[in-house]
């Protein structure tokens, strides 16, 4: 087996690439990323410039990696500014750093692709080897940002430390309509969601559902705006441009969910997901005027309706949000795996952490207290 470096996805061929990824995790796919390179929304000037590694049988493509080297630690969700500010303090880089994830998009989803025919205890080490070497030549760490619990042993036999973060995720326990994961609720918060939905139509605000062919080309530059908006208010950097929502809007509307409220026959906000398999993923939201509680029906309540209709099992719902409990959503762990390549700083971040960890240990006990559930689901369910 040979290992190769692409600069760019283009590079590869789509079809080579897509048999490496699974069947529900549509931020992997072939377009999906090359729509963030195309678009200007990755690469130098963004601090994100692509170094894929694959491994190749001969001809055929065996495995890969999503690669980035970064010169910031913008658009990752998983927090390493401290370490940054602890390696300048002591009159070293920190950056620049190579990380493997999907650019601001924090889901979980695979890192270590391999081709189901190939196998994978030798793929996989050849892999991790090969960015091992990288970092040593050419960055301060090594990043492997959402990765699925089933990867961690691998990460680990390699010698990474692992991170756990949480976020919080809406799973579906089997429900028949939106009102039998109501009954499911304590009564007040059932009530509680009851009410929000009803503010929504009170104020006469009409929310449309629009998947496939209903997503118009012109629906890229509206939610582009909805996109903005949030940005403005959170005095946040807009890292994605207009010419990736109008890809994805053209090459993955199949992937897509759109949630569109209008109101006198105007838009006035609206929410982006992905769907792929039994697996749905909330990413962008924004409103161009406030209304009660319209951002828990776009971006929650919408979803959810659309996931116990269509069977779909996870939810994730983006970073962030302890409000989200309130509303069905309970906290998961999140993993991530980290190479650092000085041994003192190794060591010293390896104790934080433990020490991280114990800490998020601790709030998950807090929160039992809190759940919205009449029974608390099972970690599986």
């Amino acid at each position: 087996m040979q290992v190769t470096i692409a600069p760019a996805l283009a590079d590869v061929s789509p079809d080579a690439w897509n048999a490496l990824i699974g069947e529900s995790f549509p931020f992997l796919e072939h377009r999906f990323l090359s729509a963030l390179e195309t678009s200007g929304s990755v690469g130098w000037e963004a601090g994100w410039e692509p170094r894929h590694v694959l491994v190749w049988d001969e001809a055929r493509l065996v495995g890969a990696c999503p690669l980035y080297l970064k010169t910031n630690s913008n658009g990752e969700y998983i927090f390493d500014w401290g370490w940054a500010d602890a390696y300048q303090r002591n009159g070293l880089r920190y950056y620049p750093k190579l990380t493997s994830a999907i650019p601001f998009t924090p889901a979980t989803g695979p890192k270590l692709l391999c081709h189901p025919d190939a196998d994978r205890t030798e793929v996989v080490p050849l892999l991790l080897e090969t960015m091992r070497q990288q970092t040593q030549r050419q960055a301060s760490s090594l990043h492997f940002l959402f990765i699925p619990p089933e990867e961690i042993p691998e990460y680990e036999a390699a010698g990474l430390m692992i991170r756990h973060s949480y976020q919080f995720h809406w799973k579906n326990r089997g429900y028949a309509d939106f009102d039998a994961f109501l009954k499911a609720l304590k009564q007040k918060r059932g009530k509680e969601i009851r009410r929000e939905r009803r503010q929504v139509q009170e104020q006469e605000v009409v929310i449309e559902r629009l998947t496939g062919d209903a997503i118009q080309p012109e629906l890229s530059s509206i939610f582009y705006e909805f996109y903005l908006s949030t940005i403005d208010r959170k005095w946040a950097a807009p890292y994605l441009t207009p010419r990736f929502f109008e890809t994805v809007f053209s090459t993955m509307r199949e992937h897509l969910l759109l949630v569109l409220a209008s109101c006198n026959g105007e838009p006035v906000a609206g929410a982006i997901n992905y769907r792929k398999g039994d697996c749905l993923y909330g990413r962008y939201w924004g409103c161009l005027e406030d209304f009660r509680s319209l951002h828990f029906e776009v971006c929650y309540y919408q979803a959810i309706e659309y996931a116990i209709e269509q069977g779909i099992r996870l939810f994730e719902a983006g970073a962030q949000g302890p409000h989200k409990i309130q509303r069905g959503f309970l906290p998961e762990l999140t993993y991530s795996a980290h190479w650092i390549e000085h041994p003192q700083f190794r060591a010293a971040i390896g104790r934080f952490l433990q020490e991280e960890r114990q800490g998020i240990e601790a709030g998950f006990q807090d929160v039992e207290a809190s759940l919205p559930y009449r029974a608390v689901p099972s970690n599986g369910s």
